[in-house]
Order: C-alpha cells, then structure tokens, then sequence
C-alpha cells in the first residue's frame, strides 16, 4: 500500500528528528562527562586536604609547585557530631551567587571530631555554566545545518525522479525516445530500465497504429476504386443482363472483401475492450485441450490431421481468457489454411525457464523471417487474407505479458513454428 503523504516531506522529517536526537545525546553526555570530570577533580583536591591534615601534614605538596590561588576560598574546620559518621560526605551547596563544595571527613574518632573543608568553587561554576551556553549554542547550530543536509539530501534523492519526470513530460507521440539509463543512479537503473521496456511498447504501438491507419485507408482504397471503375465501364453502354448479373457479382465479391477489413479493424477493437477484462485464474491446458477439439473436426473436414500433445497435464495462469483464445485461434487458423491436404498440424505445450510454452507446429509454405512479419496488413504465402491476424495476435501476447514468434521449421520439413510462451509469474503447475 502506497500513502498519498510526500516521501520526501516523511524522509525530511525523520532524517531532521533523528540527527537532532544524536546531537542532543552527544552533546548531552559530553557536558556531563566534562562536569563530572572537573568537579572529580576538586573532590580528589579537597580529599588530599583532609588527608594531609588528619596525618598532621601541610597543605602544600612538595612535587606541586606553590600557588597561593590554589587555596583561596579554602574554609578548614573541625566540628564533632552527635554520632559515629566513619564514612565521609561530599554535597555542595549554594549561597547568593557563590557555590561551595563541603566534605566531611573523620579526624578524631574518639571523640566523634570531624574535619569539615569547604571549597569555594564559584569560577569552576561559573565556568561550566559558559561551556553549557556554548554547548547549547552549539547544538542550535548543529541543528540548522542538520535542517540545511537533510534538506540538501532529500532533493538529491529525488532529483532522479524529478529528471525522469521531465524527462518522460517532454515526449508525446511523435517525439518518444529512451532514457538513458546510464545516466540513473544504480538504484534507479531499474526503473529505468523498465520505462525503456514501456517506451519501447509505446513506439511499436504507435508504429502499428500509423500502419493500420494508412493499410486500411490503402486497401479500402483499392477495392472502392475497382467497384467504381467496373461500374463506369457498365455504364458506357448497354448491357446483357448476363454482363449486369456478372458486374453485380465482382462488385458483391469486392463488397465482402471490404467487409472482411472492416471486421478485423472491428477485431483490433472488441481485443483493447479484452485488455481491460479483469484477469481469471484458469487452467491454461484445459483452454487448449477445448479449443484444439474444436478444430479437429475442422481440420478433418478439410482432410487434414490435428494432432496434440500437452505437458503438463494442467497449468494455472491469472490472465485475460479472450486474448489467449485470439492468440491460439490465430495460430491454428494459419496452420490449417496453410497446411496442404494431407498435411499434419500439432498443438503442443512443454515447460521452459521462462514458464509455459505453447507451440502450433505447421507443413505450410513458411515465412520469410526477414520481414516484420506483425505488421498490419503484411501477408504471407499464397492464401487470400487481410493480413491483421498476426498483428492482433502480436498485440494480444503483449497485453498478456508474453513472448510471441513466428519461424521456420529447422527438422528438414517444411512449414513454421508458431509459439507463444507464457510467463510462469502469478502461475503454477497443477499435479
């Protein structure tokens, strides 16, 4: 499921959130750990004071040079408790504008005397109070430039969408041309990769419309300019009703001619009308085994041999039924018309990597593989026709996502191979 929210506005905003969270976190444990750095160092400071005056030594350490500094805002006091406190105590407190830190630290046990040794620690307060100003301005900073990359990082992310966007805006039908993939980031080279594919699909959809076009204007053409010409030459002089009945008869002939065109232009119509049909899940064998049952005694009317040979014995498919009928129709069709009496025509299925392979195996006349043979209009051998079925049938693998191809037999016999391979995606073998 796709939201209708912005990617780029969700991907802003947790790429903002999370690097303000790590700023905050780093900087956070930084200022503590410089805190507790400084304020460990005066409690070891104090600490070494009460030591040297509970052993009755001085102050001043030999190995550390004299600082008078060092011990201003030093306070030294004995005081005596009401209870053994063996343990010593460390707290720091506050008074108007000035911050002491206090230890208690155990002096003369007998008579529950205690050292008491107050630091003043103002200018260390002070001067952790500057590094948290600092640090928080740092962070306001951090924050603007983590807002500015994250920023920058988005519109570089989708600045190959955008350029595909373009792109794909500045064609139409008759400017479409592929994009360069690579051009693409790797990980677009994909999508680029399949918008080719589509633009490919385009350009040969728009090339055999222009082919229809210009066919059917050409060969409605021809059979109108022969049934007004026949009719000229009636008129010119009186006739024998036998040479009207004869003129009628070219001119039906020529009509019905005409009428095949027009319902096979009809044909390209009702097949775009398949395309939108919901697909089935259907057993792809059973469709073949009852269409080849249905031209076997077609074939055998014209004395001709249908034979079969399915494998496997069932294959399920989500498709559109009616452009896989049309496809396998088609096939058939041209098999027999082209097959000689006597002949052998074989529908065949096998499984391939690709999926299901369908095959209608002919002893016709062949094809001349040099030429595009899908073409609107394009006839092959010597048999009368328009010359649209390979073309619808071109048409209609397309829109089943399948691979189409027409050639010649390679087993010494004459004939073509007719087959149509089905995408094993979305299907199975049934047992």
């Amino acid at each position: 499921m796709f939201s209708k929210k912005s990617i780029r506005k969700v991907f802003l905003i947790k790429l903002i959130f999370s690097l303000a969270s790590l700023i905050l976190i780093f900087s956070s444990f930084l200022y503590f750990y410089i805190e507790n750095s400084i304020l460990e160092e005066k409690y070891q400071e104090i600490v070494k004071y009460a030591k040297n005056i509970a052993h009755n030594k001085s102050l001043y350490d030999s190995v550390t040079p004299l600082i008078p500094d060092l011990y201003l805002g030093l306070d030294v006091e004995i005081v005596q408790l009401k209870k053994s406190h063996i343990e010593e105590d460390l707290y720091q407190t506050s008074k108007i504008d000035k911050t002491y830190l206090t230890l208690i630290y155990p002096f003369n046990l007998d008579d529950l005397s205690y050292l008491k040794i107050t630091k003043d620690i103002s200018g260390t307060k002070k001067l952790l109070d500057k590094i948290l100003h600092y640090i928080f301005i740092i962070n306001i900073a951090g924050f603007l430039l983590a807002v500015v990359y994250s920023i920058t990082l988005s519109k570089m992310l989708v600045s190959p969408i955008k350029a595909l966007s373009n792109k794909l805006s500045d064609m139409n039908e008759h400017l479409i041309r592929p994009i360069k993939t690579e051009n693409l980031p790797e990980e677009f080279e994909s999508l680029g990769a399949t918008i080719n594919h589509l633009i490919l699909r385009i350009q040969n959809f728009v090339k055999y419309q222009k082919e229809l076009f210009i066919g059917t204007a050409h060969e409605l053409k021809t059979p109108l300019a022969v049934i007004k010409l026949k009719n000229q030459v009636t008129l010119l002089k009186k006739r024998s009703p036998d040479e009207y009945i004869e003129a009628l008869r070219v001119t039906n002939k020529t009509i019905d001619e005409m009428n095949n065109i027009v319902s096979n232009i009809l044909n390209i119509g009702r097949q775009e009308g398949m395309q939108l049909d919901k697909p089935q899940e259907v057993d792809v064998i059973a469709i073949l085994s009852k269409k080849a049952d249905d031209f076997k005694l077609l074939a055998e009317n014209e004395g001709k041999e249908l034979q079969m040979n399915f494998e496997p014995s069932g294959f399920t498919a989500m498709l559109q039924v009616g452009l896989l009928n049309q496809i396998v129709q088609n096939f058939l069709q041209n098999a027999l018309k082209f097959t000689p009496k006597d002949g052998k025509v074989t529908l065949q299925s096998s499984l391939n990597k690709y999926g299901l392979l369908i095959e209608v195996i002919d002893e016709g006349c062949g094809v001349d593989e040099s030429v595009d043979l899908y073409a609107p209009f394009k006839r092959q051998g010597n048999k009368q026709g328009v010359g649209l079925g390979l073309f619808l049938a071109k048409s209609a693998a397309d829109a089943l996502g399948a691979n189409i191809s027409i050639k010649n037999r390679t087993d010494g016999t004459n004939g073509t191979i007719a087959s149509l391979n089905l995408s094993s995606k979305l299907s199975c073998t049934l047992p």
